[in-house]
């Protein structure tokens, strides 16, 4: 596996999302299962490991942090460790039409929260720590702050934030500059694409979440496809029979240039990405070996600027579903 630079931290080109392996995509998976595929991904010159502190089940709602902690502690010097704080969920405001997602970024529980962390993970250091959603009651210098002073605590070496605009990005770097930025990023999702500019300018990584738009993008799933009721995909817009139908056009490109390529549609999706910017880094996710050795295998396959330049080009005007976590109005 080859390494890129998010900001100054060096990082495997393609990392690893946990968060499935505990919740969204069904019933939690087996943890001996998990924590041997994670050794795998290790194995695989995978260094990069993303979960957050509200990954987690109803039982145990930080399950994921204590899964990826024992399953890293025997390497925990070869690999970078990233975890995520600033939310926790109201499901009584699904009841309102609203988000449950809740931000919080007080600094009494970003301090309470790295500690907690912490304990979990087994570690007395993170990695790569990020504000999950940026609260609109705090102001992003504040939480820069703060992050400035557990770095100099030794309790984190980097911080970044998750789903910010240009605006957070550079009021936050100013106080204490930012390592990366953790956006929802795929062919169906480019919105950010508008926040490159600033992060080359502030020399700040970009990690990109759900790289495969949930899985539609792996070319794995058509119009017949269903999901178990645990399993947010059967809610997920991308996902219905009309969507599929709509989302043709795309898939075929994928598979034309799959087999162009000698790949997979998931491969062309990572590597597109890949090739696109050399401080983008994707963090799909996966409960499968397959899918793991495949996924790692995208940061072999060479795109050239002239290629990626003709798959925007088509991007730009073939039809695409809305997709989960996107407003239309991005796309």
């Amino acid at each position: 596996m080859n390494c890129r630079k998010l900001g100054n931290l060096t990082v495997s080109s393609i990392g690893l999302g946990c968060m499935g392996m505990s919740q969204s995509y069904g019933a939690p998976a087996d943890k001996k299962e998990m924590r041997e595929l994670i050794a795998a991904a290790v194995d695989m010159g995978i260094t990069l490991f993303d979960t957050a502190e509200v990954y987690g089940t109803p039982d145990d709602p930080h399950d994921n942090e204590k899964l990826v902690g024992a399953a890293l502690a025997s390497y925990r010097e070869k690999i970078v460790l990233a975890t995520k704080f600033g939310i926790h969920f109201d499901m009584s405001l699904l009841k309102e039409g609203k988000s449950p997602i809740v931000p919080d970024a007080r600094p009494e529980t970003i301090r309470a929260s790295v500690d907690a962390s912490l304990q979990r993970l087994g570690t007395d250091y993170i990695d790569l720590y990020y504000q999950h959603r940026v609260d609109p009651q705090i102001p992003v210098e504040e939480v820069a702050g703060v992050m400035g002073d557990l770095i100099k605590e030794g309790k984190i070496r980097h911080w970044g934030i998750s789903e910010a605009t240009e605006e957070d990005i550079r009021r936050a770097h100013t106080i204490c500059p930012l390592t990366a930025v953790q956006n929802r990023y795929s062919m169906m999702a480019r919105a950010y694409e508008t926040l490159f500019p600033v992060l080359e300018e502030r020399n700040i990584g970009f990690v990109a979440f759900s790289p495969f738009a949930n899985g539609v993008l792996t070319g794995a799933y058509n119009k017949t496809s269903t999901f178990e009721t645990e399993d947010m995909r059967a809610r997920m817009p991308q996902f219905t029979a009309a969507a599929m139908e709509e989302n043709g056009q795309l898939l075929a490109l994928l598979r034309g240039l799959a087999e162009a390529k000698g790949a997979t549609c998931g491969q062309i999706a990572l590597a597109w990405m890949l090739c696109k910017k050399p401080y983008i880094v994707p963090i799909p996710g996966t409960r499968k070996y397959s899918r793991l050795a495949e996924n790692a295998g995208a940061a072999n396959i060479v795109l050239t600027a002239e290629d990626v330049a003709a798959i925007d080009a088509r991007l730009e005007t073939i039809p695409m579903s809305a997709v989960f976590g996107i407003m239309r109005k991005q796309l």
